[in-house]
């Protein structure tokens, strides 16, 4: 039987009911689905939010949500527990054991930490384990985090080669309109290519309590279409949501087909993972050279550059125009830029970002 691994993310708005503790029967639902797709040969990893918003249901005594970081870290911490009690006690009416994986960016930007997260969800697979994910929010600091989970749940598909994404929230999918300023809005279905009409659809956050929104799914869905990785946004609260939305059923959710050139596993991390500590502004004849003919980037082609960046950070390239054209690895520091190798990003360590 071939192994497929799939990552499901699963929206505040859907674990989560009306008064903010965790919605239950949501979660047993997810977990039928997860079972089944593991006897049918599946791997499948859990990225769930909502931990911030059981946690305030607990302690918050029909206050105002707090909006300060340090509170919201200190509320997560308390929903943390709340929520991995209920997919425990969820998943075990099913017969599954859960492992708890809180991950934060550095996880991600440090090549080591990185592997090491791919091998600790590889070990829990191997122990009959399904992972459940969610962001270190108790401790995360403000500047560095993920910001939402469907960018983690990306960067988490990435990191264990899955074939399939799904994120599952309280709309149908992707809609041609916001249904909430207007009600003729349709489903669209497939979607090949993200343009920039596509991403003017997409709103903010339609349930208020979530930190996504459909931009930040199409976000995750582009980063996951570099990849290699088939998206399908689809509704949570759907019967066998999960099993259906890797079936393909017509009229169900909105997929979004991976680009034909795949970028490898290493350039994915360069490219979505690993934040940017400045930037090179190249000249024309270095921006063709990268463009059309897969050169590295020598020192002469970079005009001036921006930040305080170390040797082997990340750094956006910037063509004549000003716009980001690709991103990569420095070989030198901002300091002694002018100093050593002619080579500053090396071919391999570049990723083209306008070629999507």
């Amino acid at each position: 039987m071939t192994t497929r691994s799939v990552v499901v993310k699963i929206g505040t708005s859907s674990v989560t009911d009306d008064t903010g503790g965790v919605a239950y029967g949501v979660l047993v639902n997810i977990a039928l689905d997860v079972v089944d797709l593991r006897l049918q040969g599946w791997n499948v990893v859990v990225v769930t939010s909502g931990a911030i918003t059981a946690g305030w249901a607990e302690v918050g005594k029909g206050r105002p949500r707090p909006t300060d970081s340090v509170k919201l870290q200190a509320v997560s911490a308390v929903g943390q527990p709340l929520l991995m009690h209920a997919w425990r006690n969820a998943f075990a009416e099913v017969g599954a054991a859960v492992g708890q994986v809180l991950l934060a960016p550095l996880d991600f930007s440090h090549r080591g930490q990185y592997l090491h997260a791919r091998g600790t969800l590889e070990a829990l697979q191997s122990l009959d384990v399904v992972p459940i994910v969610n962001e270190n929010d108790a401790v995360a600091d403000e500047e560095i985090r993920f910001g939402d989970n469907d960018r983690l749940a990306a960067l988490v598909a990435n990191l264990v080669g899955a074939s399939h994404l799904v994120l599952l929230t309280d709309t149908e999918g992707l809609l041609t309109a916001d249904p909430r300023l207007d009600p003729s809005a349709t489903l669209i279905e497939e979607v090949t290519a993200l343009d920039t009409d596509l991403v003017e659809i997409a709103g903010a956050s339609r349930s208020g309590v979530g930190s996504g929104g459909m931009a930040s799914k199409l976000a995750a869905a582009r980063m996951a279409s570099w990849s290699g990785i088939t998206t399908v946004i689809a509704p949570a609260h759907a019967h066998n949501a999960l099993r259906h939305a890797l079936s393909g059923a017509a009229g169900f959710g909105t997929t979004f087909h991976p680009r034909p050139e795949r970028l490898s596993a290493r350039k994915s991390w360069i490219a979505f993972a690993v934040a940017s500590h400045g930037s090179l502004h190249i000249n024309q004849g270095a921006l063709q050279a990268l463009e059309n003919h897969g050169r590295s980037l020598l020192r002469v082609g970079v005009e001036s550059h921006d930040g305080a960046f170390a040797e082997g950070d990340a750094v956006d390239i910037k063509g004549p125009d000003g716009q980001i054209v690709a991103k990569g690895l420095v070989r030198v520091s901002a300091e002694a830029f002018r100093d050593g190798d002619d080579v500053v990003v090396h071919r391999d360590d570049l990723v083209l970002l306008r070629r999507v």
